[in-house]
């Protein structure tokens, strides 16, 4: 998660980019919630819809993910503990063994940030898996120029994967739409200039009108969405790249049982929750509709016991007779217990969507 807020993870890689939407109605107050100042009557043609904003203050040429390190503004369960990679290296090496040992198994880091996982994951391997494993890291960024070589780095998946496809925190910057329901309780398109200020335009309509109805219908006026078909299409996009094996998304998100009235589009920068400005000096984030992908859904909490990561105390009787031993497995369960608690990392989401049958029972 960003530290101090939530799990958050490492960046995305997205290519798909809408077509601002056009018109530009009276100004709304963007958000009572950082008290932002509203300008009305003023006609400014840089209002486009969130999505595109997104697009460009993520992944524009000048864009957050392509030039800083997420690393630096916020912390997932990859930066916070090397067991987190062991996790997923079980099971890449239980995908391994439900497809037959094939040569080469392929792992695929989607959204790699710096390529961590993709280190971590090389590391934990035993040696015979190791060799046989090919790592993809896909990044917008430019590849860091001391990555380990037998990383290859692109900026979409591969094709024909056999492996484990692995979005940490991805679909969550997968740029999206934003509205909301005005006073006659029509849902309508909110518009965002760089500087952050927000105006309504238009009625939300067609497909989006659908999928809204279906998946989030629109509350009483002044209620928000975030219209998750963008990350349907990014998630149909990254399993297509597997001709067999298993796709897994750990993200915070929210079900139709419980969406938030008033969205979850938020900012990080330096550490720190700020306000979604789409000016490429933070990340921008929105939790993900678990419920509209397909696949299995278990917590992360759930998902890290089941691959061995417990969290439970050494015993006090190896303080006696390894004391260096006891002090490590006491550090290693902190960090277990960090990744497992379900008012934090814990609390994710892990979507599991295998591609064959052969990994469709690997997680609970």
């Amino acid at each position: 998660m960003r530290e101090h807020y939530r799990p958050r993870v490492t960046p995305a890689s997205y290519w798909y980019v809408r077509p601002a939407a056009e018109g530009s109605p009276p100004a709304i107050p963007w958000s009572a919630r950082f008290g932002a100042s509203p300008t009305v009557g003023r006609v400014d043609t840089s209002y486009v819809p969130w999505r595109a904003a997104m697009e460009r203050a993520l992944y524009g040429p000048d864009g957050f993910f392509l030039r800083q390190a997420p690393a630096a503004h916020f912390r997932t369960s990859v930066h916070a503990s090397p067991l987190f990679a062991r996790a997923v290296a079980e099971l890449l090496l239980r995908v391994d063994e439900a497809l037959g040992h094939p040569d080469p198994l392929e792992f695929v880091d989607l959204g790699a940030g710096r390529g961590e996982l993709c280190l971590g994951v090389l590391a934990a391997l035993p040696p015979g898996p190791e060799q046989r494993v090919r790592v993809h890291a896909v990044e917008r960024a430019p590849r860091p120029p001391d990555l380990a070589p037998r990383v290859t780095w692109a900026d979409r998946p591969p094709e024909g994967v056999r492996g484990l496809l692995f979005a940490n925190e991805w679909l969550d910057n997968v740029p999206l739409d934003v509205t909301e329901t005005d006073d006659a309780g029509t849902p309508r398109y909110v518009l965002v200039r760089p500087d952050g200020e927000e105006r309504l335009g238009d009625p939300v309509s067609g497909a989006d009108a659908d999928w809204l109805r279906r998946w989030w219908p629109s509350g009483e006026p002044g209620t928000r969405a975030e219209i998750g078909a963008p990350r349907e299409a990014a998630w149909a996009a990254a399993t297509g790249c597997l001709n067999e094996g298993l796709a897994v998304a750990a993200d915070y998100g929210h079900t139709r049982a419980d969406r938030p009235p008033y969205g979850t589009l938020t900012g990080y920068r330096d550490g720190r929750q700020v306000p979604p400005v789409p000016d490429g000096t933070r990340d921008l984030t929105a939790h993900v509709a678990m419920d509209t992908l397909p696949g299995t859904r278990t917590t992360q909490r759930d998902a890290l016991h089941a691959l061995g990561i417990a969290g439970s105390r050494p015993p006090l009787s190896l303080a006696s007779s390894d004391p260096a031993g006891y002090v490590r497995a006491l550090a290693e369960a902190g960090e277990a217990a960090e990744l497992t608690d379900p008012r934090g990392l814990g609390a994710f989401t892990w979507l599991a969507t295998p591609v064959g049958a052969a990994c469709g029972h690997l997680l609970p």
